[in-house]
């Protein structure tokens, strides 16, 4: 026998809503981004301020997020992904460095 009550009531728990999860860049992803406001043409380094190259994984994601593009490839370092600022990074590295060459 089914419960005519229970077979009516709605459930949402099978109710798949969109989600609005704002990502929030890293500090080092910040600090990365950051360093293309003064480049020309927003160019994002590849070593950090002691000479460390920039770990792949940061460039990789922030490529994935649109905070970053890959401008060309190095031919003399072909693994070496050189890449500059998009808009949208650059929008938010001036949101923590205003003061910074637009």
């Amino acid at each position: 026998m089914v419960d005519e009550k229970r077979a009516e009531k709605p459930t949402n728990d099978c109710v798949d809503l969109p989600s609005r999860k704002t990502v929030v860049p890293t500090n080092v992803q910040m600090r990365w981004l950051g360093r293309g406001l003064n480049q020309p043409g927003g160019k994002l380094p590849l070593f950090d301020e002691d000479g460390a190259k920039i770990r792949p994984r940061t460039i990789q994601s922030c490529v994935e997020r649109g905070w970053a593009e890959p401008w060309f490839r190095n031919p003399l370092k072909p693994d070496w992904l050189v890449c500059r600022l998009t808009e949208t990074g650059r929008a938010l590295a001036q949101k923590t460095q205003p003061n910074l060459k637009r």
